[in-house]
């Protein structure tokens, strides 16, 4: 039984009901499991009950521990899925946002047969904003920090392993991660800090290089607040259904997709003066001012003088994640901030909840932008490029990344790979990066989206079957389209043929 508020809020009666599970090495309630340990923490309590999933007819023992660390003044939750056709794997099941992970996210791997993980890493699983960071005006809460960006994700692995094999009472063949944002951000903080934790780690659009990408996202605010113009949503899906348009041919084939966006010369410019309009909204055309923004939306977040500070979008991708607008009710057009970017800028970075991001000068702005990476790159920024532990352990990875992420600059994750790359020239023996064109934030889009990479992942470990490619899907008018993900630097170029088959793309 979870934590009682929990409980009953995810796990209600309704759902979740009794069972008489198959006996295991010891029994599925709270005094049958031996008390686990953990270095650093003190255990709490430990609540064990007979459930079936509601998606299926699946039957687990679902476990939950709370736990502290004597002196942090903090409470963390772990739940723990034991299903009783356990294939023999551990599975650590990451979050999204500022969610440490949550239980409902562990029923897919449960009802897969994965021994499933999960930890609300000291806050609330359904925490929409990290007020749960600031202690008092001025005072960020580091423990509190410490715990989301790494600490209860390496707690929640060892006290899942050990309540497993005493459950089942054989070890546990093999441990895997998967996770997507910040689950594919905390995969690679497991692999860099905690390599021998698990044998493979599947890791999603990831959202590492946390102390410059998240200040960044706020960049497409900032600039239209500089330039004193929040265009409307229609406006800019304007400009990007011309930069799609104009960028789509560039692997061969016209279908919606922009394949080669770092090819993509298209000038936001160009479409200045083209009419536009959209369902229930004035119609209008492209204004200097939007394509001005947009443009420097792609180019990325620049200091007073210019200088590189972060990537931008890219050519495609949807503007309405990090250049939000609204239209008030006197018709006043206002920015729509990305929530986490807003947060990250006022409490760690200002330790202020009040602070307005939009009144920065461009010396506050360098300022910050700096600040964040050498305040907290030590704690989340989850961007050391030094695989070689993991590589030593036998660990396998997979990271694949949509080209066009709205929220998540894929040139941040490919930043990643080159460097990765420059330590280990042979990294791809044990570590695999695919690009997704046309696929936005973790899913959806017009691009091919993976299937099934966590099997992929799976018979790499177990099968030494290396994936050279990685099968994806998507619906087109109704169609099934499938494609084989490239690894990157690798493009999917259209040969001829019918392009709802893979077979009628390479990689080059």
């Amino acid at each position: 039984m979870l934590r009682n508020s929990l409980h009953l809020l995810l796990f209600p009666s309704a759902v979740f009901s009794t069972v008489i599970g198959t006996p295991r090495a010891t029994g599925c309630t709270s005094g049958a499991l031996p008390p686990p340990t953990l270095f650093g923490g003190s255990i709490l309590s430990i609540n064990a009950v007979e459930a079936t999933l509601p998606s299926s007819s699946t039957k687990f023992c679902n476990v939950s521990i709370s736990y502290t660390h004597p002196g942090q003044n903090d409470l963390i939750n772990v739940w723990l899925g034991l299903p009783s056709n356990w294939n023999g794997r551990f599975q650590g099941v990451g979050g999204g946002g500022w969610t440490t992970g949550d239980p409902l996210r562990l029923t897919t791997a449960i009802a897969q047969g994965y021994a499933s993980v999960s930890t609300d890493g000291g806050h609330s699983a359904t925490a929409q904003t990290a007020s749960w960071a600031l202690l008092s005006p001025g005072n960020v809460n580091l423990y509190a920090l410490q715990n989301f960006a790494s600490v209860t994700l390496n707690d929640m692995t060892v006290l899942g392993k050990q309540l497993t094999e005493a459950y089942y009472g054989e070890k546990i063949s093999k441990s895997y991660w998967s996770g997507c944002s910040t689950g594919g951000r905390q995969g690679l903080m497991m692999a860099q800090r905690y390599p021998e934790a698990y044998d493979g780690i599947l890791s999603e659009a990831p959202a590492i290089n946390w102390g410059q990408f998240i200040p960044a996202e706020f960049w497409p605010q900032r600039v239209m607040h500089e330039a004193g113009y929040f265009p409307s949503q229609c406006e800019l899906n304007a400009i990007t259904a011309a930069a799609i348009d104009a960028c789509d041919d560039l692997d061969g084939l016209k279908d919606g997709v922009v394949g080669l966006t770092g090819l993509c010369d298209f000038q936001a410019s160009s479409v200045v003066g083209t009419p536009y309009s959209c369902p229930g909204a004035s119609p209008g055309t492209i204004s200097e001012k939007a394509a001005a923004i947009v443009q420097s939306i792609w180019k990325g977040a620049r200091d007073s003088e210019g200088n590189f500070q972060w990537y931008g979008l890219t050519p495609g991708s949807p503007l309405n994640g990090l250049a939000n607008t609204n239209t008030t009710s006197d018709g006043k057009s206002i920015g729509l901030p990305f929530p986490i970017s807003k947060d990250w800028h006022q409490i760690f970075l200002q330790g202020n909840t009040s602070f307005d991001p939009y009144s920065y000068t461009p010396a506050g702005w360098d300022a910050s932008f700096h600040a964040s990476g050498n305040r907290y790159d030590s704690i989340i920024g989850t961007r050391d490029a030094d695989l070689s532990e993991f590589k030593g352990f036998g660990g396998k990875m997979i990271t694949w990344h949509g080209m066009s992420d709205q929220l998540i600059f894929f040139n941040g994750t490919v930043d990643y790979w080159n460097r990765v790359v420059h330590l280990d020239p042979n990294a791809t023996d044990f570590y695999r990066f695919y690009s997704a064109p046309g696929v936005q934030h973790c899913r959806g889009g017009s691009g091919a989206a993976p299937t099934d990479a966590l099997a992929a992942l799976v018979l790499w470990v177990e099968g030494n079957e290396v994936p050279e490619t990685l099968a994806a899907n998507r619906t087109v008018n109704g169609t099934n389209w499938t494609q084989e993900l490239c690894l990157y630097p690798l493009s999917s170029i259209y040969k001829g043929g019918d392009p709802s088959q893979a077979s009628s793309f390479r990689c080059e």
